[in-house]
């Protein structure tokens, strides 16, 4: 009896691992179900307005939007470790499917075959990286980037609703065309007023809202009054652009279609913007579980949040709805409505379907135009401006690389945009940790290390200790030769030690360096020392084979005397050209320089 219930609990902890829900169920009570279903409730009115806001940014039919929130919402809350984010379609993931069906690279489908299939392949995608345990990938994109695309994204929204906003008709096209166009439509007064006249009585409702009655579903009461008043007046006999434009709204519950291997043709043309927006996915979705974790104490699992996400994205292509990622909005209100576990988030999806079920018939008028006063509001919350500031101010590399991925974002295409801001964040950061510099030390006569300050009053030098300090990886090992290039251009040394003890991650490209320094003494009758070496630098040169070359007796590992090593060095250079040898040493001037140790 004992095995078996020992098995049990095996059982029931891999359960718990690979379905965090489940081990949440355990203690559940009727205080915490409560709790999450008012937040889950108070998730769902916001999740409606927002639906419809992703419909018009993406150019889907609503359904599609609507089944992913639901669809998304129910099958990554089994797997999310995240008691409180909420994942489905967003802002981010809307205008990026948008810009892949606007581009054409799938000519063979239609806007919502397009839509469904990328949901398919990123939710593939993030299931193997949630599988392979990659969520730690995610920690090395800049900030600087998610800011800048960020941004963008929220430029690209802004610029393509308010035309919608103002009642005219522009087109498609660049933000910068856009806004062009529509200027030129008001200073023609093309704006069709009705439409007008509702974008700014439902901007003003909103923005009073906010203002008085914060805590109101404020997207949720200025579309019933903006609705009402449509239909009162009926002015979408007016020119008016309502919801039924998109394609209306139905009370149906979400239909399996199953996997979209019809669409399998179309593979090779978006594998690059499934991977991309994937990544995007990943990074999103993570981001917010940390910062909601950061405030709530608890323990987050980026690997099962990869898994969840990956999940929900894949269920929402068998389900024929678009992709989505992690919802910041729906997520802090989960928080601040008392949400404890997951299943609010299924609770909101649940909701979502309750009201939209309600409210279907009257759904299909609600004016386009206050949709986009909506999200117009969204569009300037989603930029950050304090963010942006301590961006730019903090380094140069930090704003180069946000203004370099925010342009990209509108001037180009958005995976282009994403992948060029990544290559600029790690290119510069290459550059800077790979910018070795040396300054000129000596010993004087009480055989302390001093700094030269005037090139003149240089001694005449026959040992020479560098002292290397930061990573020599392959970024750094061109400069390191440079330098050591113009060390042993001087005719009168006779030893180069290099003191290695605060040298890191050493690889080929270094070791290669090291070797070639090494070969250019001994052809020279000169002679090459190392002190210092300790951990992965020592492993490095073991394995590589760089120590027999050089000399086991030329060698000198790091002893718990910091200085112990480097006198042995410089013991063994007078040993092999005599004892009255001038000493030059060289320090790395871009590193705090430590006290003066042999």
């Amino acid at each position: 009896m004992l095995r078996n219930l020992s098995s049990f609990n095996v059982w029931r902890d891999a359960l718990a691992e690979k379905f965090p829900l489940s081990g949440e169920l355990r203690n559940y009570g009727r205080g915490t179900f409560r709790a999450d279903v008012l937040a889950g409730v108070s998730v769902a009115l916001v999740s409606l307005p927002q639906a419809i806001g992703f419909a018009l940014i993406s150019g889907l039919p609503p359904h599609v939007v609507i089944t992913g929130v639901m669809v998304i919402g129910v099958v990554a809350a089994l797997f999310c470790s995240s008691h409180h984010t909420v994942i489905g379609p967003t802002n981010t993931t809307s205008i990026f499917v948008a810009a892949i069906v606007a581009s054409g690279v799938a000519p063979s489908l239609n806007p919502v075959q397009t839509a469904v299939f990328m949901a398919f392949m990123v939710g593939v995608i993030q299931l193997v990286a949630g599988i392979v345990r990659a969520g730690k990938v995610t920690q090395f994109i800049s900030r600087s980037v998610i800011l800048g695309y960020g941004t963008g994204a929220a430029i690209l929204i802004f610029a393509g609703q308010l035309p919608v906003f103002l009642g005219v008709r522009v087109g498609h096209g660049k933000p910068f065309v856009i806004l062009a166009r529509t200027a030129g439509e008001i200073v023609r007064l093309h704006m069709n007023v009705p439409a007008l006249a509702l974008g700014i009585g439902s901007l003003g409702l909103l923005l009073a809202l906010k203002r008085w009655r914060p805590r109101w579903p404020g997207g949720i009461v200025t579309l019933a009054a903006a609705t009402a008043v449509t239909l009162v007046f009926r002015l979408h006999e007016h020119g008016a652009r309502t919801v039924a434009e998109l394609g209306g709204l139905s009370a149906s519950m979400p239909i399996f279609n199953g996997a979209p291997l019809e669409m399998l043709s179309e593979l090779p043309s978006l594998v690059n913007p499934a991977l991309t927006l994937a990544l995007i996915g990943m990074l999103e979705a993570i981001s917010i579980a940390k910062n909601i974790a950061a405030s709530t104490g608890q323990r987050i699992d980026p690997n099962q949040e990869l898994l969840g996400l990956g999940a929900g994205n894949l269920a929402a292509g068998l389900f024929g709805a678009m992709s989505g990622s992690g919802s910041f909005v729906r997520s802090a209100v989960n928080v601040q409505s008392g949400g404890r576990t997951q299943i609010a988030a299924i609770v909101s999806a649940i909701g979502l379907g309750a009201i939209l079920w309600a409210i279907a018939p009257l759904a299909s008028a609600i004016p386009l135009a206050s949709v986009a006063a909506i999200l117009l509001v969204v569009a300037v919350q989603m930029i950050n401006h304090r963010h942006i500031r301590t961006v730019c101010r903090a380094t140069r590399s930090d704003a180069a690389v946000f203004l370099i991925t925010f342009l990209g974002t509108l001037l180009l295409n958005l995976d282009t945009a994403i992948y060029l801001g990544i290559g600029a964040s790690l290119a510069l950061f290459l550059v800077k940790a790979a910018s070795p510099a040396l300054v000129e030390y000596a010993v004087n006569d009480a055989g302390n290390f001093v700094t030269i300050e005037n090139p003149v009053a240089r001694p005449d030098p026959q040992i020479s200790i560098v002292h290397v300090e930061g990573d020599l990886f392959f970024g750094a090992s061109d400069l390191f030769q440079d330098h050591i290039r113009v060390l042993t251009a001087d005719p009168n040394l006779r030893v180069v030690i290099l003191r290695m003890k605060n040298a890191r991650h050493l690889d080929g490209s270094t070791v290669l360096a090291i070797d070639q320094l090494n070969t250019l003494l001994k052809n020279t009758r000169r002679h090459l020392l190392i002190s210092g070496v300790h951990g992965d630098v020592a492993l490095v040169l073991k394995r590589s084979g760089l120590i027999k070359r050089i000399g086991v007796e030329n060698v000198f590992p790091a002893e718990e005397n910091l200085t112990m090593a480097t006198k042995k060095a410089l013991k063994r250079a007078r040993q092999l050209i005599g004892p009255k040898a001038g000493v030059r040493l060289f320090y790395d001037k871009t590193r705090p320089r430590e006290p003066a140790h042999a």
